[in-house]
């Protein structure tokens, strides 16, 4: 590779973007969700995330030559195109996985909260077994919660998985964690419909913090209004960025596609671009994440004898403020726009592990170890 100063356009919604890449270049931050041919002319690299659909139409008249998502999925992005035209491409994969685990964590204890109901107590079926839903299972594992695994794809060749029906008739909480596939033997789109909602249990919690249309939504409208013992978690939206108020109004959470947007998630998106990056102009990157990132407001704290689990977690990540925050949005006579800028203008969010704890009970310590908290 040319060792030339590069022309590099980002997202202006990624974290650090100019903290890791100035050294490398001149970066200009733009809209993701508008970004244009014009924009690209003269350009060496390209820093997206998943609101830009990055294809031949917008790249054939620039002069990229690396194309970075700081995503984990990769649906947006023509990769045969790129193929084609000698782009190289590079991902964040499981880059915020660990925020969206821990989203769902409290989402599941703050519902479970309000009914007296405990996780430990739960059969939670994870649908999409990959980043995100190998390290739920993992950590919901490790807490001693029963889990059970559909993902159709890895069936084919792995141990250890159940069809559809049976997870979600035997699971009290659902958590969908699938990529978007369109085509194939195993489509995602509208994976749950009217027929698949029908089966949850009385009671049961449904969550889906993966790609929008993998549950048809005016479908879970017509169920929502009929089962109101159901609790529902969206953080996508079919037609995102517009939400339907009247679907919104029978969720239980919902927030706005931030699932993943701790700080450290969103941040190592970033980074694992830095070091892609670093790999195709042939350079050693000699940073570290933690390097980028400021001490955390709330570092350490010392857990008394009665110290209630929810009230940690929610010291660290609360839903209900990030779903409050989408209903005041809901009858905005722009409310897309309003949406897009709740996640452009989204609030430090530190993940469980920021926050070191100290207790003289080691069982205490144990558990919170187990939810993702630093023990000393």
């Amino acid at each position: 590779m040319t060792q030339k100063k590069l022309s590099i356009v980002a997202d202006e919604n990624m974290p650090y973007v100019e903290q890791m890449f100035a050294q490398y270049g001149d970066i200009k931050k733009v809209n993701g969700r508008t970004l244009n041919v014009q924009q690209l002319v003269g350009v060496d690299v390209l820093l997206v995330r998943s609101v830009t659909q990055v294809n031949e139409q917008l790249l054939a008249q620039s002069s990229i030559k690396f194309v970075g998502s700081a995503t984990i999925g990769t649906d947006h992005i023509d990769k045969d195109y790129l193929g084609r035209s000698d782009i190289s491409f590079a991902s964040a994969p499981g880059c915020n996985a660990n925020a969206v685990v821990e989203y769902d964590i409290s989402c599941f204890c703050h519902l479970l909260s309000q009914s007296n109901e405990s996780l430990i107590d739960k059969t939670v079926a994870i649908i999409g077994v990959g980043n995100v839903g190998q390290r739920l299972a993992r950590r919901l594992g490790e807490m001693g919660v029963k889990v059970l695994l559909n993902d159709p794809p890895r069936a084919m060749h792995e141990s250890g998985f159940h069809d559809l029906e049976y997870v979600l008739k035997q699971a009290d909480i659902v958590a969908l964690h699938t990529p978007l596939v369109k085509s194939g033997p195993h489509p995602s789109v509208h994976l749950l419909k009217s027929a698949e909602l029908a089966m949850l249990k009385q009671g049961a919690i449904l969550l889906n913090a993966g790609r929008g249309p993998t549950i048809n939504n005016q479908d879970l409208l017509t169920f929502l209004k009929q089962r109101t013992d159901v609790r529902t978690v969206l953080d996508v939206w079919e037609h995102e960025p517009k939400v339907d108020p009247e679907l919104a109004g029978l969720v239980s959470i919902a927030t706005p596609h931030i699932a993943g947007y701790s700080l450290e998630g969103r941040s190592m998106g970033t980074y694992m671009l830095k070091e892609a990056l670093c790999q195709w102009l042939g350079k050693p990157n000699l940073s570290q994440l933690e390097d980028f990132l400021p001490l955390p407001d709330k570092a350490n704290l010392t857990l008394n004898k009665e110290f209630n689990p929810l009230a940690i977690i929610s010291l660290v990540y609360d839903p209900f403020r990030d779903d409050e925050s989408l209903r005041t949005t809901l009858e905005h006579s722009d409310q897309p726009t309003e949406f897009d800028l709740l996640r452009k203008n989204y609030p430090i969010r530190r993940e469980f592990r920021s926050l070191k704890l100290h207790a003289e009970n080691d069982s205490d310590l144990a558990y919170m170890s187990k939810l993702g908290f630093s023990v000393i």
